[in-house]
């Protein structure tokens, strides 16, 4: 029986123009660029390569159940996938895969976010590390994918005052000297480090130019820390699961986040398999859609979770019943949402005007003469 033409299908989700803004590259690696990694590690006399990928095949293989996880196991999945990427040739390599595998669902705008590295046995520094993903964007753009890239230097949480500072000045140094490093971002397990320590150092970087992107209230009970990142304030939040009162938040920080009009990055299958949220009809995405606030659906890390921003969407729409001139609206949307600046967003409106006549939706929203 064929689908009516105003119900979102994956089909429609895979033809949206989308713009994807929280995607770590190593949570987003796929199994055949972890395939390629085993084979140029020569893991087969490997004995650690070799049980490092099987740890990471066994998660792999409970998430594509959608059975649900902990955070802590998310967590030990991301260092499992370092453990293989161990140099800048890997780095690059991935990032390049990372931008190949977004532009073929869909992407036209994608900022990618990771935590640079020193790993002194294979000479990698955090400035190599970045160095590498810098190469991996510019192969893309040489290999004429069609994505726009930017990217975002991140903290982890676990980083001493002295490293996370290091992060910040080579920020800055690249915000300087390329227009693809376009903020920072401050992630990592959230049930470590000291937030307030970290402000002075995330406030410099706003002063200088960089855009903030801020995980926080991933999990209840951290109310205050969400109020001292809250002031700084971000430009965009991660996650935001637990801000509102239903969750665990408060109505001090849902008028805070509204007042500012905080974007929030929304990771569906990432918060389900995380267990952030039991189920996808108590995803905090509803709330804050029925707020009119911007949102926008995101990965987090494709290649953990096993999915893409086309599933992300699809999840979204049938979870809350979207039609397609919803999903259409929160795809456009998240053009406002950008951290590539007012140029860049100029480019993408007309890149989805031209899009929006090829799907067939006129400007009243009418899909080929069928109201949505």
């Amino acid at each position: 029986m064929m689908a009516s033409p105003s119900k979102v299908d994956l089909e429609y989700c895979q033809q949206l123009p989308k713009v994807e803004l929280h995607a770590h590259i190593n949570g987003s690696i796929s199994p055949s660029t972890l395939q390629k990694l085993a084979v140029k590690t020569n893991s087969s006399s490997d004995k650690s390569v070799k049980e490092t990928l099987n740890e990471i095949h066994r998660w792999r293989t409970l998430v594509e159940k959608r059975e649900r996880q902990t955070m802590n196991g998310c967590f030990q999945t991301f260092k499992l996938i370092h453990r293989v990427i161990k140099d800048v040739k890997a780095v690059s390599m991935v990032t390049y895969d990372v931008i190949k595998e977004f532009a073929s669902d869909g992407v036209k705008y994608l900022e990618l976010r990771s935590t640079p590295r020193d790993d002194a046995t294979n000479g990698m520094t955090k400035r190599l590390y970045i160095d590498a993903v810098m190469k991996g964007i510019e192969l893309c753009e040489l290999d004429g994918i069609d994505t726009i890239v930017k990217f975002l230097p991140s903290i982890d949480r676990r980083m001493s005052l002295e490293e996370a500072g290091e992060v910040v000045s080579l920020a800055l140094e690249y915000q300087a000297s390329t227009d693809k490093c376009v903020g920072l971002d401050l992630s990592g397990d959230p049930q470590f480090g000291d937030v307030k320590a970290l402000v002075p150092l995330l406030q410099r970087a706003r002063n200088h130019g960089l855009k903030l992107a801020i995980h926080t209230a991933e999990h209840q009970g951290c109310n205050e820390e969400s109020r001292i990142l809250l002031g700084i304030p971000p430009d965009r939040i991660g996650h935001g699961t637990c801000l509102h009162p239903e969750a665990g938040g408060d109505q001090d920080l849902v008028d805070t986040v509204v007042r500012s009009n905080i974007p929030i990055e929304m990771c569906l299958t990432s918060n389900l398999i995380g267990g952030a949220v039991e189920s996808p009809a108590s995803h905090h995405l509803k709330y804050w859609m029925n707020k009119n606030h911007p949102c926008v659906i995101c990965t987090d890390d494709k290649g953990v979770f096993s999915t893409n921003l086309s599933e992300e969407y699809l999840l979204a729409a049938d979870t809350f019943n979207l039609s397609r001139h919803d999903v259409w609206d929160m795809s456009e949307g998240a053009v406002d949402c950008i951290f590539g600046g007012e140029t860049i967003k100029g480019l993408l409106r007309t890149i989805w005007a031209k899009e929006k006549i090829k799907l067939g939706l006129g400007e009243a929203g009418v899909l080929n003469g069928e109201s949505l």
